[in-house]
């Protein structure tokens, strides 16, 4: 009487293992299914783009100095308030009404002399060197550096004046570097379209976007350097901008 029962737990244990085959093989489909679609959504290109701009500069920064020399000190700060004196009508005539003067640096004069009681050679005070310097700053780019040539006139007045050279700034650099980024991002999407048009792929969106180290050369320079270059030498520049982007693809 028992046979029956017996005779079916084959046929039992048979569908119970197709229906968890059954459910194993959707839920493998179904795991597959949702790896693939992160796969496909994580697939991105990663591409950089620049921009640059040639400028001219718009501030000029010229440094330089005078100084003189006296055996006291009081002789000295006259002397010194003669030469700036003839340094600021310079200045004047040829329309610079402004410029910034440092404190004053006072130097002590030194000679070496022997003692004639003990045969010793010592230092002793001889004089005093007084020296300020002077800054321009000037919209006039192109007039202001000519001055440098003129300023021998003061040498002539007896001003021991010395040109220090010029600092050629552009001033609106950081209103080029938010355009400029903007146009290095146009030019990253170009550039990961070319590339995935290559794969038969389409650009969906941008996900992400980094800008690099901007750099400030003389005209046309391609220079690069880790901090960023930003040169004062030159009166032409290029300013180049870079975008790191990443980019999601369909």
């Amino acid at each position: 009487m028992n046979s029956p029962s017996v005779s079916t737990r084959p046929h039992l244990f048979g569908l119970l293992a197709g229906l968890a085959l059954a459910a194993g093989l959707v839920f493998a489909a179904l795991v597959l299914a949702n790896t693939w679609t992160r796969i496909a959504e994580s697939q991105v290109i990663n591409v950089t783009g620049s921009a640059r701009k040639n400028v001219r500069s718009d501030l000029v920064v010229w440094r330089s100095s005078f100084s003189v020399e006296a055996p006291t000190l009081i002789e000295a700060q006259q002397k010194l308030r003669a030469d700036h004196a003839k340094a600021a009508a310079f200045f004047s005539q040829r329309g610079i009404e402004g410029f910034t003067a440092s404190p004053v640096q006072v130097t002590e004069l030194t000679a070496r002399q022997r003692h004639g009681d003990d045969d010793t050679v010592g230092s002793v005070r001889v004089g005093y060197r007084l020296t300020q310097f002077v800054e321009v700053h000037s919209s006039d780019v192109e007039r202001v550096p000519r001055l440098a040539n003129d300023s021998s006139e003061l040498l002539q007045q007896g001003v021991a004046f010395v040109s220090g050279g010029f600092d050629f700034i552009y001033t609106k650099a950081g209103d080029a570097k938010v355009e400029m980024m903007a146009e290095a991002t146009k030019d990253a999407r170009a550039r990961a379209e070319q590339i995935a048009t290559q794969g038969n792929r389409r650009i969906k969106e941008l996900r992400q976007a980094k800008m690099g180290v901007v750099q400030i050369n003389p005209l046309y320079s391609s220079n690069t350097s880790w901090e960023g270059n930003n040169d004062t030498t030159s009166l032409e520049k290029t300013i180049i901008a870079t975008v790191t982007a990443t980019f999601s693809m369909k």
